[in-house]
Order: C-alpha cells, then sequence, then structure tokens
C-alpha cells in the first residue's frame, strides 16, 4: 500500500473524527478472527477505528503495524488505545448492459379500460332515483 501524503493523513483525520470504534482488540490479542472482522469492516467503510484493550504503547504500535500490512491498509493515526486505518474499497466492477427498450406494444381490444371503480348503470341509478331508494 502506498505511503499517504500529510493533506491525505489530515482529511483521513477529520473524517475520523466523528467516527465510533468498530472492532474492539481484548486481552487475546489480534487473533486471525479479528483480522477477518478488521477486513470486512474495511472493505465495508475504508475508514474504521479500532479500540485495544489494556496493552502496552509497544504492543500497540506492533499490532498496528501487522493490521496494515496482513491487509494493505494504511495507518492513519494512533492516540491512545484508539487505531485508525484506512483501506481505500476496490474499483467497482462495470454495471450489467442495459436491456433493449420492448418494441411492440400490448394491444387491447375496442376502447381501453379505465382502471378503479366500474361505471354505474345510468338507467338503473334514475330508476332507484325516482322509486326513492
Amino acid at each position: 500500500m502506498k505511503e499517504l501524503s500529510s493533506a491525505e493523513r489530515r482529511a483521513l483525520r477529520s473524517r475520523a473524527h466523528a467516527l465510533h470504534p468498530i472492532v474492539m482488540i481484548g486481552s487475546a490479542g489480534l487473533t486471525p478472527a479479528v483480522l477477518r472482522e478488521i477486513d470486512l469492516a474495511l472493505k465495508n467503510h475504508e475508514l474504521i477505528k479500532i479500540r485495544m484493550l489494556g496493552e502496552e504503547r509497544e504492543a500497540r504500535e506492533q499490532a498496528m503495524e501487522r493490521i496494515c500490512e496482513s491487509l494493505d491498509a494504511n495507518a492513519v493515526q494512533m492516540i491512545g488505545k484508539i487505531l485508525v486505518v484506512h483501506r481505500p474499497a476496490p474499483e467497482p466492477e462495470a454495471p450489467p448492459a442495459p436491456r433493449p427498450a420492448r418494441t411492440e406494444t400490448r394491444r387491447t381490444k375496442g376502447k381501453p379500460q379505465k382502471r378503479g371503480k366500474p361505471q354505474k348503470n345510468a338507467k338503473s341509478h334514475k330508476r332507484r332515483r325516482e322509486y326513492g331508494r
């Protein structure tokens, strides 16, 4: 993965400011299951925060290096127990070709039918009015 310039890193830090940690690394450390979860989070979000619980600074730095090397990601920032990692999303695949438009139109016999309530018979309606029904 290419190194981030200071301007890119600054922009990513500002985007990450409002984020909450998605992955938490506990006392078991950086296990393959945790790496898999970080990989899934990076696929979905590109930029994530990771919280490491109860580790020393050197262990956090080593974990950050290991995450970045194994997942082909960039380290953006490390403040206390919070790690910020970025990996650009892969280019989306080309959308499928649009279907050709239908050339035939559906034809109905006679007048086109209106949808909705059927029309009342005018004669029966008049009769009801005459007889008071």
